[in-house]
């Protein structure tokens, strides 16, 4: 995603974010909302597919639209931008990307306002967050998604609690992952297929139709790794406890040990 922090300019082949600020008969200038507001033009040409009869019809000012970036001057002061050359499917995904942006930038400062941060230390925080993370939306809804996220990313500052707390009320993930290892022990003969079946009773809370996933994974005996997902964090929590508990359950009834803990 583009990000003015960092960079000036957007690069030949990019999809922006603009607004109309003025329409002419040959074409319509706009400004880049990510490029702190660096001015483009689409030509009439490049405003649709096929002929234009009135410019107006398609474009108006304030109008927010999503363009190619078809060339730049390396001086950065001449943006060619192409309307027609945006599929609806792309527009549509370019679109609700920025958006989640900007509801990650003001999510931050919320935050930021609550622990009495300098101005420096918001636009540093997003910056780092957004390297780690691809993007500042990401890095919330990774949050939100994994509980362990950040601090596999390095993040152990005393705000990640309130960052978390944050994702979790605010963002609506595509899943939540819940991560964890088991210790199984079994002195039977028939151990190893006691162990397996174990697992499989784990396994077997997975449910396609309710996007729930629980895999279990050989880490060296007596270890093993499990991995649940859910859409959201309540399913998490019930199929976790479900699921941990099948497998315990199964391995003392069979005279052996268990022990399960979350990373």
């Amino acid at each position: 995603m583009a990000n003015s922090d960092t960079k000036s300019r957007p690069d030949e082949g990019e999809l922006v974010v603009a607004s109309i600020s003025e329409v002419q008969k040959n074409g319509a200038y706009v400004k880049l909302d990510e490029y702190n507001d660096l001015e483009g033009f689409i030509f009439i040409g490049e405003i649709a597919s096929g002929w234009v009869k009135n410019i107006r019809s398609v474009v108006r000012e304030g109008q927010r639209v999503i363009c190619k970036t078809i060339g730049v001057r390396k001086d950065g002061t001449s943006i060619e931008l192409s309307l027609k050359s945006v599929s609806e499917e792309r527009r549509r995904n370019r679109l609700q990307e920025w958006k989640n942006e900007q509801r990650a930038k003001q999510l931050l400062k919320v935050m930021s306002e609550q622990l009495s941060w300098s101005a420096e230390k918001l636009q540093k925080t997003e910056e780092e967050l957004a390297m780690s993370f691809t993007s500042l939306y990401s890095a919330f809804e990774e949050a939100a998604m994994n509980e362990t996220a950040m601090a596999d990313a390095g993040y152990d500052d005393d705000w990640v609690p309130q960052f978390i707390e944050i994702a979790v009320e605010n963002i609506v993930p595509p899943f939540v992952e819940i991560r964890g290892n088991f210790q199984l022990k079994s002195e039977n003969t028939n151990g190893v297929e006691i162990v397996r079946d174990a697992l499989l009773a784990a396994e077997s809370f997975s449910n396609e139709e309710q996007e729930i996933s629980v895999e279990c994974f050989y880490d060296g005996s007596p270890n093993y790794r499990i991995e649940l997902k859910a859409p959201d964090f309540k399913t998490a929590e019930e199929i976790w406890e479900k699921a941990t508990q099948a497998t315990t359950d199964f391995i003392i009834k069979e005279g052996g040990e268990a022990e399960v803990w979350r990373e």
